[in-house]
């Protein structure tokens, strides 16, 4: 059990009861072994997927599309001299002439070495994740046991206890709670870029409508479409996090009495360029790099995982856009991201 919560809970229980909870705390006890260290392994290799493995892949990928074409052109040079490539890669004796031909055999060779590379990434990328649901899976199965418990024991002796334990174990739950967030963040981040499921012309109208019924908006907060939103293909459930997870993330940092949230769109050339913009409490510059990255957040609040901005950026980083902010303290945030009007797949 982790120290801080194991010293709370003898703090501000009475002996008495104390003695009659030994086997509640021994059965917590046991649920937390070694789950502590898992996580902050879980969550270093996460790091190494979103900011190693993620780019290595991004980039490997668009330097792997631009060398097909060499790739072939080299080929189809080699078949029209009618040369044995492994034949020729034998040979010692070069002249002049020949020094371009074997140039070429090696070029392709090295083009098929960087397809390897990047087969062996995806493998690990693809194992990463799968670890992930695993780890969160048995991250899972312990916290339902604490939530169990906590909740049997508050129900039994709530009436015998005092309330600072009443208000100690109560912060328990709220951890508990904060912990299954994280967990739930952790499984969608992952699951980003594996979901398999046909891609078809998605209307974000519709899919605002969907986020406003099912989350919990605040009475004082009005969530406005500015302008008629476009329809492009991809996945529903994509969509629906990228623009959820924004959605919901101007909700929390909303301070003011009459919250505002404004969503729109501009149709340029080549992609739509959406933005999000809300009269929260604004996000100072020096984090405007770092919001991004996952377990990322600004303060401590037990509504927010730290994952939801890095899923925004990994969605639209799968369909080849951008995103980028404009924020002021006190006074809001825009965000801006945009989707290509033809997206090819990733």
């Amino acid at each position: 059990m982790n120290t801080l919560l194991k010293r709370q809970i003898v703090k501000f229980i009475n002996p008495e009861h104390l003695k009659d909870l030994k086997y509640f705390l021994q059965a917590v006890n046991e649920s937390y072994d070694n789950h502590e260290d898992q996580m902050s392994m879980f969550q270093r290799a996460m790091k190494i997927s979103s900011d190693e493995l993620f780019e290595a892949n991004k980039k490997l990928r668009e330097e792997a599309n631009s060398l097909k074409e060499i790739n072939s052109n080299l080929t189809e040079i080699l078949n029209s001299m009618n040369l044995d490539a492994e034949k020729l890669g034998n040979e010692k004796d070069f002249n002049q002439s020949d020094f371009l031909k074997k140039q070429s055999i090696e070029i392709v060779a090295m083009n098929k070495q960087r397809e390897e590379l990047l087969l062996s990434l995806e493998n690990q990328n693809r194992e990463l994740n799968e670890y992930a649901h695993v780890v969160s899976h048995d991250l899972k199965a312990p916290l339902r046991n604490i939530d169990t418990l906590i909740n049997w024991v508050l129900e039994d002796n709530k009436d015998l206890m005092r309330q600072s334990c009443l208000s100690s174990l109560n912060q328990v739950l709220l951890n508990v709670e904060k912990m299954d967030l994280l967990i739930k963040g952790i499984l969608d981040y992952s699951t980003v870029d594996k979901v398999e499921s046909e891609e078809r012309l998605i209307d974000f109208n519709l899919v605002i409508d969907e986020i406003k019924r099912e989350i919990h908006t605040p009475k004082n907060i009005k969530i406005s479409i500015i302008n008629d939103l476009p329809k492009i293909k991809g996945n529903s459930w994509r969509f629906k996090q990228l623009m959820q997870n924004l959605i919901e993330n101007s909700i929390h940092y909303n301070n003011k009495a009459q919250g505002q949230i404004e969503i729109g769109c501009t149709e340029k050339e080549q992609d739509f360029e959406f933005y999000i913009k809300d009269n929260g409490v604004g996000i100072a510059e020096k984090y405007h790099g770092k919001i991004f990255k996952i377990f990322t957040k600004l303060e401590n609040n037990n509504q927010n995982s730290g994952v939801g901005l890095s899923i925004v950026n990994k969605i639209i980083e799968y369909y080849k856009g951008s995103i980028r902010l404009e924020s002021k303290e006190n006074i809001g945030t825009t965000f801006y991201f945009t989707l290509p009007k033809n997206y090819g797949g990733a």
